[in-house]
């Protein structure tokens, strides 16, 4: 059997990578968008999103790829993946607008033996109660998008969960030959199963990091050390190396806190109990706050009109999104102080209405400022010499909630350092 011809429609994040990673599979791939703004700039090079190499894997496989605004070239594709981005309001809930024009406009377009196979985050009972054409076969695959490592996620996936009208049928030949192609295991199930599961996989995360949340506050008093914490849990089979055991500044991006809300209003519909979710919500808007609270404790009351060096505007590194980002959570709260800011992708423009200098250099965000404040761990900052940032600063106080210095570099250069998950000074 030939290779198939795969299809993505809807070039935003989750569907320009995901396309990518299949043409480095070998497929060749029909990206399809409705915006021709956005077909004109990926075909002169420039990517809507920042993705460790995406431009790279565009360029190499030119010949493989290619991007239309013409919903007609999809007839050719032999699966079609409908796959953009769902976007969420400041509550977590999902506008499914998107994805539903376009399920639409690409279910009309395409021969009916062509497959459909919806790639976007859908609540249950989305995909069962779908009027699609009669005859045609559709599947909902649950996403695997990691913001930052998206090439890498579609490329080695661990498994494919894929949700069928009927999971005791074989899976359609053009379909499975491109799953296969990626050698995961592929787990088919109802279509409510595989709805579910991505938001019970999203659950189990978010319960992991509220437990280091949690903890590393309480080491934060009583002179423990996270750090020192998290190799007994990785080496508990029960937890596992791979658990996401590192405190942070709440739970940011946006499929996360959509999953909560999507569980709490199924709970409220059925009245089952959502106490702990609800709980994980709290824990979470709790300690978005701590580098504020630490700023009220060791700053506000001791010093005059400080200035501040901001590091970071992403919610995490390696991604030019800034959804719900602790940053710029940060950043409104101190919107009457002096700020310098950097961020290798994200423009200061994202905040229109603070007054921030934006930096070219991170350490130049450093001048005459009283305390640094790194919030995004992106590996540039790693590399960064304590010494060097500290040479110009008024008072050398530096936050740096996930440990991209080091607190022994600092202390050595001869600043007061915080982190999350110790007390140490």
């Amino acid at each position: 059997m030939p290779l198939p011809t795969i299809g993505f429609a809807g070039m935003t994040h989750l569907g320009l990578n995901s396309a990518v990673a299949g043409a480095e599979r070998g497929f060749e791939m029909v990206c399809f968008d409705l915006d021709k703004n956005t077909i004109e700039e990926l075909l002169s090079g420039h990517p809507p999103v920042e993705e460790p190499d995406l431009k790279e894997l565009m360029v190499k496989h030119k010949d493989r790829i290619r991007f239309t605004s013409n919903i007609e070239e999809l007839a050719n594709c032999d699966v079609v993946y409908v796959a953009p981005d769902i976007p969420t309001d400041d509550m977590g809930q999902s506008d499914l607008t998107v994805v539903n024009e376009l399920l639409q406009a690409v279910d009309d377009a395409l021969p009916i033996s062509s497959v459909l196979v919806v790639l976007s985050q859908v609540p249950p009972g989305f995909s069962r109660g779908l009027n699609l054409r009669e005859g045609r076969s559709y599947y909902y695959q649950v996403e695997t998008l990691i913001f930052g490592r998206a090439i890498e996620r579609a490329l080695y996936p661990e498994r494919y969960i894929i949700g069928c009208a009927d999971p005791s049928k074989p899976l359609e030949a053009s379909y499975e030959a491109f799953l296969s192609a990626h050698e995961c295991p592929l787990l088919p199930m109802r279509y409510e199963s595989a709805e579910l599961a991505k938001i019970s996989i999203n659950c189990c995360l978010v319960a992991s990091v509220s437990v280091a949340n949690t903890l590393a506050e309480l080491c934060e008093n009583i002179g423990a050390d996270w750090s020192e914490i998290v190799p007994a849990l990785k080496l508990d089979r029960r937890i596992g190396q791979y658990s996401y055991l590192s405190p942070g500044l709440g739970i940011s991006g946006g499929n996360l806190e959509r999953d909560l809300t999507t569980v709490c209003e199924f709970s409220d519909k059925f009245g089952t109990d959502s106490g702990i979710v609800k709980a994980w919500i709290a824990n979470s808007r709790y300690r978005k706050d701590w580098v504020l609270r630490l700023l009220h404790q060791e700053v506000f009351s001791f010093l005059e009109n400080p200035k501040f060096a901001v590091l970071g505007l992403s919610y995490k590194e390696n991604t030019h999104s800034t959804k719900n980002s602790p940053s710029l959570a940060l950043l409104k709260y101190l919107k009457d102080f002096e700020v310098a800011v950097h961020d290798p992708v994200v423009s200061a423009n994202v905040l229109p209405n603070l007054d921030l200098r934006q930096v070219e250099e991170p350490v130049e965000t450093c001048d005459g400022a009283d305390v640094l404040i790194i919030m995004t761990p992106w590996p540039i900052y790693r590399n960064l010499k304590p010494s060097d940032l500290l040479k110009s600063m008024r008072t050398k106080m530096i936050i740096d909630p996930y440990r991209v210095l080091g607190g022994g570099a600092c202390r050595v250069a001869g600043a007061r350092y915080f982190t999350l998950g110790v007390n140490d000074l």
